[in-house]
């Protein structure tokens, strides 16, 4: 996707241009927001260009950024992915290239992104991202650059916004999963343990495993003794139920351990070592008597088409985004408070992750309904 007319003409030198960028890696929503700015900034007589995967479009040569319309978001709404494409590898301040001889370093290659926004009369960078990208338009902020945030991260760690788009999908579709392992756990007396997304947080595990009905949840926040896993699997053995459903996050770990594997994008599936779920397998075989097989859930959560609430909130980011343009209120991070769409900071945005309180409301939930966590 290339634009080769990006030239400003002397007729629309008073027309302001906005340039959005789908950072880090992909969620259900994406094409919800972007659809959403495109049109909504349009109406507002802003001119939409968009860079290809990520910051890579505006770092590589030549680069791929193309002019942005309502006919060009046009269909976009129930599609997964982003129609820009994504990257989670173009960090502009610590960009990887290969050297003739095969080796790789990292460049600070932050001022040919600045250079190439000037080259193209961008007025705002707007970046749909995780808080790595978030991070990155902080620091591109320091350095002049006109800066609106829109918060993406289907692990929903993010502090500024009480929700973000594409957590409702990935909760739905490990829901899902524990709903299908159900019928394969009671037909075979097994242990079945699904790992699923969130990185540091655990969220997606909470909600998916209450949802979808689990006997244990194991999340970052509450590192778990695995004799009480291994007791409540006992527990359940003693009465009628002859298996047990286990959901972990990624980034869970027993007492006095560390986390197995936290997803890096980065490395290839032969360099990650196995993660928590086969971990947790690992830890529990040989000390009850069910055969244990662990289901990594992985990508699946990112996929598909995202759900109707998905689907509202990114529109809602991205009609504010484009009002925050409108009115260079600049430096600032879309987010949602309660049931009021807002603005921060960008530097609110990344201050913290938002983990699950071990002693909250959902937790407590949990407990209540005879959930084993881990810990009490």
């Amino acid at each position: 996707m290339t634009d080769d007319n990006l030239a400003r003409d002397q007729e629309d030198e008073q027309v302001r241009r906005v340039l959005i960028l789908t950072g880090g890696a992909d969620a259900p929503g994406l094409n919800a927001v972007l659809r959403a700015f495109v049109k909504a900034a349009t109406d507002l007589d802003l001119q939409v260009y968009g860079s290809e995967h990520g910051f890579s479009g505006l770092i590589e040569h030549p680069a791929r950024v193309a002019r942005l319309t309502p006919s060009s978001v046009q269909g976009i709404l129930p599609k997964g992915g982003s129609i820009l494409g994504c990257s989670d590898r173009a960090d502009p301040f610590s960009y990887q290239v290969k050297a003739p001889d095969g080796s790789e370093r990292t460049l600070d290659v932050s001022e040919r992104v600045t250079a190439k926004l000037d080259e193209l009369d961008i007025d705002i960078l707007v970046l749909v991202g995780d808080g790595e990208t978030i991070e990155i338009g902080l620091r591109l902020a320091n350095m002049g650059v006109a800066v609106v945030g829109i918060p993406k991260a289907i692990g929903n760690e993010l502090a500024a916004t009480d929700l973000t788009f594409g957590l409702d999908s990935a909760v739905a579709t490990a829901t899902r999963a524990i709903d299908a392992l159900h019928r394969t756990a009671d037909a075979h007396g097994r242990v079945m343990v699904l790992e699923v997304m969130g990185r540091e947080v655990g969220w997606i595990a909470l909600m998916s495993g209450i949802a979808g009905g689990a006997d244990v949840i194991l999340i970052p926040e509450i590192p778990y003794d695995v004799d009480r896993v291994i007791a409540k699997i006992g527990a359940r053995s003693s009465t009628d139920h002859s298996f047990s459903i286990i959901v972990v996050a990624e980034g869970a770990k027993p007492l006095g351990g560390t986390v197995s594997r936290i997803g890096d994008a980065q490395q290839s599936a032969t360099q990650r070592d196995e993660g928590p779920g086969v971990q947790l397998a690992q830890l529990l075989e040989g000390r009850i008597d069910h055969e244990v097989q662990a289901t990594v859930l992985g990508a699946l959560q990112r996929g598909g088409s995202p759900s109707s609430f998905d689907r509202l909130l990114g529109t809602r980011f991205g009609v504010y985004a484009a009002e925050l343009c409108y009115h260079d209120n600049t430096g600032q991070v879309v987010a949602l408070r309660g049931q009021e769409v807002i603005s921060f900071p960008l530097e609110a945005a990344v201050a913290n992750l938002k983990r699950v309180p071990p002693d909250g409301e959902l937790a407590g939930v949990a407990r209540a309904i005879g959930i084993e966590l881990g810990q009490e």
